[in-house]
């Protein structure tokens, strides 16, 4: 992942919710060319932060049982409203249901009270060496680093 589009995991309900933010500064580097006169969070970074937002709640709602979580699709997305600097985007995705890997969300992303997207997607959930075994210990590390990333995210979280 380039670009980790969550500073903080606020909440998580296993099996229902969470709710993460992402806090758009200026001296994020695609701000220079989206848009010059007017930087705003470019809309696929929206869909971005609700798919990272949907794969925390995959990973933690199952205990890490997968090291790839990834968008199998997205739709209905509706984008509403800009977002820029200075603002924090709350993310919040809500399961709709789990079949086999395949996980559905819908989602919604607000700045303050205004909506400015929301839509559903799907997640898809896989471990590397379920296709070459010799794998497996790729997949044991990047399970290690994203336990790592978690306990920087959920900092806040722990402390209440």
């Amino acid at each position: 992942m380039r670009f980790c589009l969550l500073d903080r995991i606020c909440s998580l309900e296993p099996g229902v919710e969470l709710t993460a933010v992402k806090n758009v500064s200026l001296a994020e580097e695609y701000l220079a060319d989206h848009f010059p006169e007017f930087p705003v969070l470019p809309g696929v970074f929206m869909l971005e932060a609700a798919t990272q937002s949907a794969a925390w709640f995959v990973r933690m709602s199952e205990e890490y049982a997968h090291s790839m979580i990834v968008l199998q699709e997205a739709k209905s997305v509706k984008f509403t409203d800009f977002v820029t600097p200075s603002n924090t985007l709350r993310m919040r995705v809500e399961q709709l249901k789990r079949e086999g890997a395949i996980t559905s969300f819908k989602f919604e992303g607000k700045v303050g009270e205004r909506t400015c997207v929301s839509g559903r997607l799907s997640v898809e959930c896989f471990n590397l060496a379920e296709e070459d075994p010799s794998l497996a210990e790729l997949d044991k590390r990047m399970i290690a680093q994203q336990r790592g990333f978690q306990a920087i995210l959920t900092r806040e979280m722990n402390q209440k």
